[in-house]
């Protein structure tokens, strides 16, 4: 049976597609078969059918912890409902912050006992922003420090509920053992720029509603297209200077195709070229909308500032 495997929270401001999978190596030609001088040569071998690719044996899971149907008397709770133990301690004293990247090794059950993701097991630490995970997880690693180990118990509403949405998700209340490798400081937010509450006069405006400015020219001289892949960094701000997404501050710049993006980002990405960085102010029937019905989506107009690193 395939494990469910930890699922990171999506960012909001840009809903990105899935990356292409990698293709898979080719196979080699046969060697050439000898044929003597005095001989016919012989007939050729019948090929045999490809073998079906072998699935590697799922690894044992960990055995489940004895308190795993219910937090202990001694574990400590938070007002959340959260509750942990600390089964290592560590001599470090400063915390992940809830941009940081943190690197972990966990293993996660549920109450019945049954295990269902580990990064033990696979044997590759997992590497995510703290914000980035279940309330749960986020919570709980801005508790601890480098080199800690900790027992987590997480309520059904601080992982994926008591009927989860997502497929494959656990239900319910979820129990990890979790291990603080490293974190790192995620970099500095920009700040909102001055302008964030209306384009100015010396924006450009498209017949669609959308406002820009260059802010530094590119190098490229085409264009992309909707079905153009685009690599971009970019932070988003609603009007009141809040920034509600970075591609920055998770210090890694985001991929998708061009049309599969709001209304405002493919217009304007269609108006860059490579290397370029503009500002976008987008109107709200070009963005999520006045009255979202997308879970956290931010409402109104908004603010982009978008760096095109490449297409293709």
């Amino acid at each position: 049976m395939k494990r469910f495997s930890l699922v990171l929270v999506a960012m909001l401001a840009v809903p990105l597609t899935a990356c292409d999978p990698k293709p898979a190596s080719q196979a080699t030609a046969d060697a050439p078969v000898s044929v003597s001088v005095n001989q016919a040569p012989p007939p050729p071998p019948t090929p045999e059918p490809p073998a079906a690719p072998q699935q590697p044996e799922e690894p044992a899971g960990l055995p489940a912890p004895p308190d795993v149907a219910a937090p202990p008397a001694d574990a400590q709770k938070t007002a959340s409902g959260l509750a942990f133990k600390v089964l290592a301690p560590s001599k470090e004293k400063a915390h992940p912050g809830p941009d940081d990247k943190v690197t972990v090794h966990y293993t996660g059950w549920t109450t019945d006992g049954k295990m269902f993701d580990s990064s033990i097991v696979r044997n590759e630490p997992a590497t995510f922003p703290v914000g980035g995970v279940i309330k749960g997880w986020t919570e709980a690693l801005q508790l601890m420090s480098k080199g800690e180990k900790r027992r987590l118990w997480i309520p059904g509403d601080l992982a994926y509920g008591d009927k989860p949405t997502r497929p494959g998700a656990p239900a319910g209340m979820l129990v990890f053992d979790v291990e603080l490798l490293d974190f790192a400081p995620a970099p500095k937010p920009p700040p909102a720029p001055k302008d964030v509450k209306a384009a100015p006069k010396t924006a450009t405006k498209t017949a669609s509603g959308l406002a820009y400015q260059v802010l530094q020219k590119g190098t490229g001289t085409e264009h992309p297209k909707p079905t153009s892949r685009a690599t971009v960094h970019y932070t988003g701000w609603t009007t009141d200077g809040k920034m509600f997404d970075s591609s920055i501050v998770r210090d890694e710049p985001a991929t998708f195709p061009v049309g599969g993006v709001i209304k405002g980002w493919t217009e304007g990405l269609q108006l860059m070229v490579k290397g370029e960085k503009a500002r976008f102010w987008i109107p709200a029937d070009l963005a999520y909308g006045d009255k979202p019905t997308r879970p956290g989506a931010p409402a109104g107009m908004l603010v982009f500032d978008v760096e095109l690193i490449d297409f293709r």
